[in-house]
């Protein structure tokens, strides 16, 4: 498979999966964080924010891969 249909594929997956995602922390922010302490909604939208890297990491480099020739 070439890099360009690589990274096509790449980018829908990972535009489907930050979607839903963003859903999911929306929620989980919504129905558990509000409530907490300010300290605690901090560290929670931190965590929140930056997490959604560690499963699309395969996925980027996936599609950083060189060609084989």
């Amino acid at each position: 498979m070439g890099t360009r249909a690589r990274k096509l594929i790449g980018t829908v997956v990972m535009l489907a999966f930050i979607f839903f995602y963003a859903l999911f922390a929306m929620a989980v922010a919504e129905g558990r964080i509000s409530e907490a302490p300010k300290l605690i909604q901090t560290v929670a939208y931190i965590v929140l924010g930056l997490i959604w890297v560690v499963p699309l990491m395969p996925l980027i480099r996936w599609m950083a891969k060189p060609d084989k020739s």
